[in-house]
């Protein structure tokens, strides 16, 4: 059974929400990592609304024969075993039904679930709209699970795109998309975006009084 990671300090998730996407690519990138952004085929359900936090995982697969009975028993186990104060991420492994929908987006809100990152489909959208509760997807159907698709594992590594998150990574989801830190690595990266965003702040003042925008990236490397 896979370990259950320890949830990050709430001051140092609190830093990450003040963080936006395009500064942790650039600290990411500046340090030679790789692999973080997760697809741009991701859309949130509700534009504008961040969603930061630690990640639950679940990593899905299809059975064309599973039984009613037993998609939906897979399916509550999840619900029941997501954890609060995290997102749930899903590989689903499937590009034909809908991962997410209104009964189960209730159910995680309720229980203190931050959102969904799921590399598949969602349904019932207006209803989880309304309820607020954000959901990252690739596309909409009104199709559900039962007979079809069903969770097969929890808290284990699961790949989106070129991206592998594990269980207890941090992501930080803005309107540019989905960035992942890897939970051992989020203090530096966090602490180095804080500053970096402090010099865009002294580049943005320069300009505003008139400095050349040339002249301003050679005095503080940033822009």
């Amino acid at each position: 059974m896979a370990q259950t990671p320890d949830t990050p300090p709430a001051s140092l998730l609190a830093r990450l929400q003040a963080c936006y996407t395009g500064v942790l690519h650039d600290v990411m990138r500046a340090a030679g990592l790789r692999d973080f952004t997760l697809p741009p085929t991701l859309r949130p359900l509700i534009p504008g609304q961040k969603l930061c936090g630690p990640a639950f995982t679940v990593n899905g697969r299809v059975d064309p024969a599973a039984d009613p009975h037993e998609t939906l028993m897979a399916w509550t186990g999840f619900l029941s075993r997501a954890r609060p104060g995290h997102i749930a991420v899903i590989q689903p492994n499937d590009s034909t039904v809908s991962h997410m929908g209104e009964l189960s987006a209730e159910t995680l809100g309720r229980k203190g679930v931050l959102g969904v990152i799921a590399d598949g489909g969602v349904r019932d959208a207006e209803f989880i709209i309304r309820q607020g509760f954000q959901v990252w997807h690739r596309y909409f159907t009104p199709r559900d699970i039962v007979g079809y698709w069903l969770p097969e594992a929890m808290e284990v590594p699961v790949r989106i795109g070129e991206v592998t998150v594990n269980p207890g990574d941090l992501l930080l989801a803005d309107t540019d998309g989905v960035i992942r830190l890897p939970l051992a690595q989020a203090e530096s990266i966090i602490a180095e975006a804080e500053h970096m965003m402090g010099r865009e702040n002294l580049v943005r003042t320069a300009i505003l009084a008139g400095t050349d925008p040339q002249e301003a990236y050679l005095k503080y490397r940033k822009f």
